[in-house]
């Protein structure tokens, strides 16, 4: 990353992780934005039969990899105490949690079950939202999570890691209308296809020359 003064400021992305028993979000910040984002879709359509080939149930599905560094040198030169403590046991315990029941709900339920009541709900994770920019406001569910950890200090805290991430993004094909992801993916939409008619070409004259139908 450059150091030149007049260089513009790059926004962090970030997962978000909004849980109904919380009163404040949790972000996870990048530490330093991954250099590479992998996004596949996957159609979803009616089917092969003529008159369904065009048609489209449902939005994409969408998933995303990417990789993230996580590194506590800077903090260990300042003489951060959290860091000299801890290394980066906070930061990837953040990640981890997203895809961990909460146990206060796991020591509840177990409890009920105890109790004998025949059905308990599994507990619900929270809504993580993955923020790559203003154009990308995303909810989304972790698939995939994979930590390997690089360095260490002297009490074997980890102090370098590389994290990779898999993310399934959820469409208001996955979501009930009541739910804030529905909305969110549903305005994500919306600002694609104001993307695609900003970036669109209207001079089909010049595609097609030469060009028999």
């Amino acid at each position: 990353m450059t150091t030149f003064p007049g260089s513009p400021k790059v926004r962090q992305g970030a997962l978000v992780a909004i849980s109904s028993g919380e009163p404040t979000p949790r972000v996870i910040a990048f530490q330093y934005n991954p250099e590479t984002l992998t996004r596949s879709f996957e159609p979803q359509t009616a089917g092969e039969a003529e008159l369904d080939a065009l048609r489209l149930t449902a939005p994409p599905v969408e998933t995303i990899q990417l990789e993230a560094e996580l590194d506590a040198t800077d903090q260990l030169a300042t003489g951060d105490p959290q860091a000299e403590e801890l290394g980066l046991h906070p930061q990837l315990a953040l990640l981890e949690l997203l895809i961990y029941p909460p146990s206060g709900r796991v020591i509840a339920n177990a409890a009920l079950l105890n109790a004998g009541t025949l059905e308990v709900l599994p507990p619900e994770g929270p809504m993580v939202l993955f923020i790559w920019g203003p154009q990308r406001v995303l909810p989304v569910r972790l698939t995939e999570l994979g930590i390997a950890e690089e360095a260490y200090d002297p009490r074997l805290n980890p102090i370098r890691a590389k994290v990779s991430l898999g993310l399934r993004v959820l469409s208001y094909h996955d979501l009930p209308r009541s739910h804030p992801g529905y909305n969110l993916f549903l305005a994500h939409q919306v600002t694609k296809e104001a993307l695609a008619l900003v970036g669109r070409s209207n001079n089909l004259g010049a595609v097609l020359a030469g060009v028999r139908i």
